[in-house]
């Protein structure tokens, strides 16, 4: 005969019911009461750790209970009223409990704000965001889930990003690779950032500053902060910029007459495209795309410039754009870099990739009230894209371009020695 072996169940106890009750009642309210409770129990042993036992009579107490007070501390993205118990020491001051500080953090709310805002939820919907519109956790007036409490945490801590992303020291990295790029925000206001390689392949956001124009102080106040911060002038380094004069200009200004740039041919090729009627399209833009997949660097020249010889005669505008800034166009190919790595440093599409995630950031922002508010913001931007940057493709190939960038540099700096005749 068989028998079942199973165990029957015990019945549940009051507390167990309890739980179940909150938990189908709401989610929310059952977490809440939970950890309300787990809480009580921590301060609690702060308390005893510095009052001793309840009822009981330490001579070596540091404190005693002086009864109970509501506080309040952050939840769902806003903040709730507790009960807390407080404690004063011997010299009748209040002491802090460790636990209830930890809790009451106001860089919780800030966070929550920070990264709902960085996701595009806007402020007016930051409450629905973080509380349920039919839960039972009310949002009284005070919660911190109003949109005006959103914005000033996001306000806060955005400053203190934009802080500490300006003072962070750079002489740890190891740079090979600076991309510099502009982004206009309005009629008079441009933010210029910078965005480094290392020699590992690793991108690392540098600075950003802002000015009314792209123009050469606005980068130079950009190439300064770099310098300040622990960028080694001297060591050789590859330039990339979109094609802004001023760029090259404050960057041999700061960097040397031997530094190495170069300028973005995919800016380079739409600014030539844009003056050029449909049907001249295609031929310009395979003599381009020739040019610059060839290996030598005098060839891929001499097809430009004759490219620029056969527009002189209708376009002579379009043939002198074309010619301009010649040599830093073909950088790297100069440098006889591997076709992977000069496919990946000839343009700024890792700027422009980091720029991407700025405005898909910002889009919710209608009004830029003053440019520290598109610092933090533009900031705040740069700092996302960081999270989802992935390494150079042609990282393995970085070694190349180290030892040809200090060849440049060495053939740069030297200087033709004059020779001198002895009178007989």
């Amino acid at each position: 005969m068989t028998r079942d072996i199973t165990p029957a169940g015990s019945p549940a106890t009051g507390a167990v019911d309890e739980a179940f009750a909150e938990v189908r009642a709401s989610f929310d309210r059952f977490c809440l009461a939970a950890g309300i409770e787990a809480l009580d129990t921590m301060m609690e042993a702060d308390v005893t750790a510095a009052c001793g036992p309840r009822h009981g009579r330490d001579a070596a107490r540091r404190a005693h209970r002086w009864g109970r007070t509501r506080g309040r501390i952050g939840f769902h993205g806003g903040k709730i009223e507790v009960e807390r118990p407080r404690v004063r020491g011997v010299d009748g001051r209040e002491v802090t409990i460790p636990s209830w500080e930890t809790a009451a953090q106001e860089d919780w709310l800030g966070r929550w704000a920070m990264n709902l805002m960085l996701i595009n939820v806007s402020t007016r919907r930051f409450g629905r965001a973080v509380r349920l519109p039919e839960g039972d956790v009310p949002a009284p007036p005070g919660s911190g889930v109003s949109k005006s409490a959103a914005s000033r945490r996001f306000v806060a801590l955005s400053a203190a990003r934009l802080a500490d992303f300006m003072a962070a020291d750079l002489s740890a990295l190891d740079l090979l690779v600076v991309q510099i790029d502009g982004l206009h925000l309005g009629e008079d206001l441009v933010l210029v950032a910078a965005i480094g390689v290392d020699g590992e392949g690793n991108k690392h956001p540098l600075a950003l500053v802002e000015g009314a124009t792209e123009n050469a102080a606005t980068v130079q106040a950009l190439l300064d902060n770099l310098v300040s911060r622990g960028l080694d002038p001297t060591v050789p380094r590859l330039f990339i910029v979109d094609g802004a004069k001023a760029l090259s200009k404050a960057i041999h200004r700061t960097f040397g007459s031997a530094a190495a740039i170069q300028r973005c041919q995919i800016h380079k090729a739409r600014n030539i495209m844009e003056r050029l009627p449909k049907e001249h399209h295609a031929a310009t833009r395979r003599v381009l795309r020739q040019a610059w997949e060839l290996d030598d660097a005098d060839k891929a020249e001499k097809l430009i410039r004759n490219l620029a010889r056969r527009l002189d005669q209708q376009w002579p505008g379009v043939a002198a754009s074309i010619l301009e800034g010649l040599d830093e166009i073909l950088t790297v190919v100069r440098l006889k870099l591997p076709k992977e790595l000069r496919r990946s440093l000839a343009c700024t599409n890792i700027a422009e990739n980091m720029m991407g995630t700025i405005r898909r950031v910002t889009r919710n922002v209608k009004r830029w009230r003053d440019a520290g508010m598109a610092l933090r913001w533009v900031a705040a931007g740069m700092i996302e894209a960081n999270k989802g940057f992935r390494r150079l493709k042609a990282h393995k190939q970085l070694s190349v371009l180290r030892a040809a960038l200090q060849a440049h540099h060495d053939r740069m700096m030297i200087k033709p020695v004059a020779h001198v005749t002895r009178a007989a």
